[in-house]
């Protein structure tokens, strides 16, 4: 893994412990295999670096080796120019548990180091910190000599049969090729702990005077022509001035030793050009019928799409093919989301296996850890779960093994909080669920501002990979999950599913017959009214369809108007397809034109439209321009608080109240009736049309 995104070292962490999961399991056997990340010590400031490297340290990660460019330069200056990061760094590292390899001074200092009998030169060493290290090199060998070694005068002496030039040229360990491929070949060779070594560089090595050790190396476009020739004399380029005045590229003579090792090597890892495996091993879904229990009705028993999915996980579990792929990641939440059934069913994994007995051992779903163990319970660690989810998606391609990751988690800790990792899991291609527990802002009605998600829909709708899903049955979920386990473990399809599920609890219907493909498409006719020229067309998603429901049921009662209820499963995917179209049919300005799905499913069912979710308005209203008439998005923009859930959807306007009180303004719009019914109903239902807007309080 390379270190130009912040998120690698905490990726590479758990890709490491990944392959000791997969390993210990049984799956593959990833023993000899190593993780290396290569980053910068500016970047180890990042909380995503340094935040879990003592799990690699508890968890003897000895396949696991960073190795840090210490350059002591950040973009706009030093690292640590008050102090030294490399010790900073060693501390770090050792007090977690981590094997630490420093290759501080190249070979030409090794002389100087022998003759220093007195130890002034390593005394003199550790006195400098940073910010003069950085000046000794910018500033050239004549500095060096006089700020540097002429602290003390034995150093003085030491150096005295030595030129500026030879000063400026005694190089850093990082520049070493000897000495970097000892630190390698200990580090691959080290057991029982991770390892990291700290590669003592300058930035913009080579450069000389356009940049060398300077604060403006990062940002430097162009080398001055005298720079480039000092470039081709120190690394003994064997090319002409002329050549260098042309700035031509030199490659050795293709029979020469150097380039054939590159050739053998290059042929050891799969050609000329890196690859990268697009495809794991086959594998066999369950038809949907596999969830049957699920699909069907719940009569008057009550449960949650949380619910839901835990009992499809569990059928999962016991399936032979796909069970040992399964892979749950919770962020201690386990018993949150009701997931502790599987503690004993599978096991958690501990790379040590339990070496204490749980004080829940008497019950039924007590904590039971296991070497084999298939879940993992990562802790309060959102950043680290979501790298474990990232290592079991990618999975297919770095292991050619297929996994089913299923990371749960509150939906507000989710994209809001790892957005740059799940950013980056849409860049490698990962394929997985990423489950947005307690879904949406007035479900989870007790906890605050921090926990009650309204707008994690949209943020996942901005990653062009994920497809993304707000059910509000168990059988849409199902039918959701079987589609999303068909297209990315079975045709392999590179796109990976973020669903939200709530902790609410309430009967669940039958799959209506022949919706399969609709619900997919992310809208479905759910309720057809009867005829009647009022009518307006009700959409909802999650939780707040059930008040658009009911809302339905009171504009039929209060004022004989009839409402078709759509349930729209994904707002996000409609907004997609709908946006397909219009650019297929711009074009191809002389073809028949192509309808959306949601025009295709409006055409018959006239009337304004109002659509009510548990997240931002702009949710529903991203399909506002395939409907063509009068639409009007309901949602919960603002801070959450705590209070009821009923008291919630009434804050931010999205109970049935305002869901008829909306359709009944739509219907007044139009001339259909008049706008005296509008505020009788206002007046009947009790709402205040003064209260503050919810986006402002």
């Amino acid at each position: 893994m390379a270190g130009g995104h912040i998120s690698s070292p905490i990726m590479a962490i758990y890709q490491a412990r990944f392959l000791k999961y997969l390993t210990n399991r049984e799956l593959t056997d990833a023993s000899k295999r190593k993780v290396w990340c290569f980053m910068g010590d500016g970047e180890c400031d990042e909380p995503e670096t340094l935040g879990s490297i003592s799990m690699a340290g508890r968890e003897n990660l000895s396949n696991l080796i960073f190795v840090v460019n210490c350059n002591l330069q950040r973009l706009d200056g030093p690292v640590r120019g008050n102090s030294k990061i490399i010790q900073e760094l060693e501390g770090e590292f050792r007090g977690a548990g981590w094997n630490v390899i420093k290759v501080l001074w190249g070979s030409y200092w090794d002389p100087l180091l022998a003759r220093d009998q007195q130890g002034l030169l390593r005394r003199r060493m550790d006195e400098a910190i940073d910010g003069e290290y950085q000046a000794f090199k910018a500033k050239g060998g004549a500095y060096t000599r006089t700020h540097f070694f002429g602290k003390y005068p034995e150093l003085l002496e030491m150096v005295s049969n030595m030129s500026d030039e030879d000063i400026w040229r005694l190089n850093r360990g990082g520049h070493d090729p000897y000495k970097i491929y000892t630190a390698y070949h200990a580090a691959i060779n080290h057991t029982g702990q991770p390892t990291v070594i700290l590669a003592k560089t300058v930035k913009g090595y080579g450069m000389g005077g356009s940049g060398e050790g300077a604060n403006i190396t990062h940002q430097q476009k162009k080398i001055h022509l005298e720079d480039l020739m000092v470039f081709r004399d120190r690394f003994r380029v064997p090319i002409s001035d002329e050549q260098v005045k042309q700035m031509e590229f030199y490659k050795p003579d293709e029979n020469s030793p150097e380039v054939s090792y590159l050739h053998q090597q290059r042929s050891k890892l799969g050609g000329p050009l890196p690859s990268r495996r697009t495809m794991g091993d086959d594998l066999t879904i369950p038809p949907l019928n596999f969830f049957e229990r699920l699909l069907k009705s719940t009569g008057d028993r009550e449960i949650s799409t949380t619910q839901a999915l835990v009992q499809a996980m569990t059928l999962l579990c016991r399936d032979k093919t796909v069970g040992p792929r399964l892979v749950p990641i919770v962020p201690d939440e386990a018993r949150t989301f009701g997931m502790e059934g599987m503690f004993r069913q599978i096991g958690i994994y501990a790379h040590e296996g339990q070496k204490y007995e749980p004080v829940d051992r008497d019950q039924l779903m007590y904590y039971r850890e296991d070497q084999k163990g298939q879940f993992l319970q990562e802790g309060i660690n959102e950043d680290g779960a979501i790298s474990s989810w990232i290592a079991a998606a990618t999975s297919y391609s770095n292991s050619g093994l297929q996994m089913i990751p299923f990371y749960i988690f509150y939906s507000m800790f989710g994209f809001q909080r790892v957005g740059d990792l799940i950013w980056a899991a849409g860049d490698i291609q990962a394929r997985g669920f990423l489950i947005g527990g307690t879904s949406g802002r007035t479900t989870l009605n007790g906890e605050g501002l921090q926990h009650e998600d309204g707008h994690s829909q949209i943020l996942s709708g901005n990653v062009p990979n994920c497809i993304s899903y707000d059910p509000t049955f168990a059988y849409e979920l199902m039918v959701i999950l079987q589609d999303g386990m068909k297209r990315m473990f079975e045709k392999q399809e590179n796109v990976f599913y973020y669903i939200t599920t709530m902790n609410e609890n309430y009967p669940h219907p039958d799959l209506p017959k022949d919706q399969e493909k609709n619900i997919i498409k992310g809208m479905y006719l759910l309720q057809e009214s009867g005829s009647g020229k009022k009518r307006v067309q009700l959409m909802g998603s999650g939780s707040i369809l059930r008040e658009v429901i009911a809302a339905g049921e009171l504009l039929a009662v209060d004022f004989d108007i009839q409402s078709d209820i759509w349930s729209c499963p994904s707002f996000n995917q409609l907004k997609r397809e709908g946006d397909d179209v219009l650019r297929w049919n711009m074009l191809h300005p002389e073809l028949k034109p192509r309808v959306s799905h949601v025009a295709s499913c409006l055409e018959k069912h006239p009337g304004p439209i109002v659509a009510a979710t548990d997240y931002v308005k702009l949710y529903a209203d991203q399909i506002r321009a395939y409907t063509g008439r009068n639409f009007h998005a309901l949602g919960t923009d603002g801070f959450g608080r705590s209070d009821t859930r009923k008291a919630l959807r009434k804050h931010f306007e999205v109970d049935r109240h305002y869901v008829a009180i909306a359709a009944l303004a739509a219907l007044a719009k139009e001339g259909t009736i008049s706008t005296k019914t509008v505020k009788s109903a206002i007046r009947k239902y009790s709402l205040d049309p003064e209260k503050p807007n919810p986006l402002s309080v």
